[in-house]
């Protein structure tokens, strides 16, 4: 028991293990993460991991919360800006869509959404993964509605235009992300700035 706890006691922060386990799925792809390999780049056994994390689902869903708690960061930068809603709607979207084919947090993003189908998640992890869905589905509608009562928006229901907003980021960035050909960062940006222009914007 007391070599147990002087390993646990020396063991790096979960912190560092979380973004330890983000770059390794960055530079190597996510089927290159094992709790042996990731043990390896932390000084830890894979077993330590397993005390601390209790399953490779929760530790990719552990590693997913923090990843998105460094986006949540710089989104609520991003709108509070004093800058008018519009050119924050194009910052949202900017930092909702992937940086391109296996962007890391989209990876893994779409890994803890297919793990989630097995009937042994249990409904606490499923609330987990709707919380980062609701962070940003309430911060779309805030701004929608600022957009709206400026009159820089068209009269739109700031909550149903946000959930079908929403969609079309997500069908897009999921073509991003596993490289769907045709559908490049650039291009899907091209497609929601029109779209956004078509059914968003005041008219003049």
């Amino acid at each position: 028991m007391a070599g147990a706890a002087r390993a646990r006691k020396n063991a790096p922060p979960r912190e560092d293990v979380l973004a330890a386990a983000m770059e390794m799925i960055a530079e190597r792809g996510l089927e290159k993460l094992t709790m042996a390999g990731l043990g390896r780049e932390v000084g830890m056994s894979s077993g330590h991991l397993l005390y601390y994390f209790h399953s490779k689902d929760e530790l990719l869903l552990r590693t997913l919360e923090w990843s998105e708690g460094r986006l949540g960061a710089e989104r609520a930068r991003l709108l509070a800006r004093a800058a008018p809603a519009r050119e924050r709607l194009d910052a949202y979207v900017d930092l909702y869509v992937p940086d391109g084919h296996r962007d890391p947090h989209w990876t893994l993003w779409l890994e803890v959404w297919n793990r989630s189908q097995n009937a042994a998640v249990d409904a606490v992890a499923r609330d987990r993964q709707a919380a980062i869905e609701g962070a940003w589905h309430r911060d779309l509608v805030a701004l929608l509605a600022e957009g709206v009562s400026r009159g820089e928006f068209r009269r739109v229901d700031p909550d149903r235009f946000a959930a079908r907003l929403r969609a079309l980021l997500d069908g897009f960035s999921i073509h991003v992300a596993i490289g769907l050909r045709g559908t490049g960062r650039e291009q899907v940006l091209g497609h929601v700035r029109e779209f956004l222009a078509e059914s968003l914007l005041a008219a003049a």
